[in-house]
């Protein structure tokens, strides 16, 4: 049985998703796509966390669904913009968790996880499935990924 690791960038896959189809991304339906007949070594979703009851409520079912959900405080700038990403949180996962495991899958459209995504497959051995938004992926993720997926039919909520 293939071991997976699984990292969902939730920031990224909110956004893409949203501006691409105009809906949400289903959990549920991606959980069940690749965990199927993988032992999971590891399930992580990414999110920043403002304390909003909605957020709250949405977290818990990541966590229903077997992510353990890692949070970073949303930070306000002074000068009115905003801080919240966890790239490198992520990238330094994928090499702990995701080189232990057959196989990682990121859900990103992020361009600065190519890097990452190549060190597994060259260093590691591991194969690693994108998925994102098309459109909205970059070409050098894509390219770097043993396989791209893109995100659509049955991995989308409609409203």
């Amino acid at each position: 049985m293939q071991k997976v690791a699984v990292f969902v960038d939730v920031q990224n896959v909110y956004y893409t998703v949203k501006e691409s189809f105009g809906c949400h991304f289903n959990y549920q339906a991606f959980w069940d796509t690749v965990t199927a007949d993988r032992e999971v070594v590891g399930a992580f979703a990414y999110a920043i966390d403002r304390g909003d009851p909605q957020q709250i409520n949405f977290q818990q079912i990541l966590r229903s669904i077997g992510f353990e959900v890692k949070l970073k405080p949303f930070i306000s700038r002074r000068d009115g913009s905003a801080k919240g990403d966890w790239d490198v949180g992520i990238t330094l996962d994928m090499i702990e968790i995701g080189s232990q495991a057959d196989v990682a899958v990121l859900v990103s459209g992020d361009g600065d996880f190519d890097l990452v995504v190549k060190k597994l497959i060259e260093a590691h051995a591991v194969d690693v499935e994108v998925y994102g938004a098309v459109g909205l992926t970059a070409a050098s993720l894509i390219n770097a990924a043993t396989q791209f997926v893109p995100i659509e039919g049955h991995l989308l909520l409609s409203t």
